[in-house]
C-alpha cells in the first residue's frame, strides 16, 4: 500500500489560502477603520464628536460587522455590530464606553 508523499490540495484548502491571502490585502484598509473607530469612540467620550463622524463610524462598524465573518472572526462581527448599534442610536455617547469596545475588537483580530 503506498502513500502519496503530499496530499492533494482540497478545495476547502484553497478557499483558506485565498482567504488569508485576502486578510492579507485587507489590513492597510482594516487598520484605517478601526482607526476611525477609535477616533470617533474618544471623541465621543470627550464630548467632541460631530454628527458626520457619527455617522461616518457607524457605516464603518458596519462595513466591519459584514466583512469579519467571511475571514472566520464572528466575534468580530458581533462586536463591530455593537459599535454599529451604538453610533447609529440617538443614545448620547458620552462615557459610553466605546472605546474599551474598540479595544475589544482590535484586540479580537490581533491587529
Amino acid at each position: 500500500m503506498s502513500h502519496p508523499a503530499h496530499a492533494a490540495p482540497t478545495a476547502a484548502d484553497a478557499t483558506r489560502k485565498l482567504l488569508a491571502s485576502l486578510w492579507q490585502k485587507n489590513l492597510p484598509m482594516l487598520r484605517e477603520r478601526l482607526a476611525l473607530l477609535e477616533a470617533a469612540a474618544q471623541a465621543a467620550e470627550a464630548g467632541t464628536l460631530t454628527e458626520e463622524q457619527r455617522h461616518e463610524a457607524g457605516s464603518t462598524a458596519h462595513k466591519l460587522a459584514g466583512s469579519l465573518g467571511t475571514f472566520g472572526y464572528p466575534r468580530g462581527t458581533e462586536l463591530a455590530r455593537a459599535l454599529e448599534h451604538r453610533f447609529d442610536s440617538d443614545q448620547p455617547l458620552k462615557g459610553a464606553g466605546l472605546a474599551g469596545q474598540v479595544i475589544s475588537l482590535r484586540s479580537e483580530l490581533a491587529v
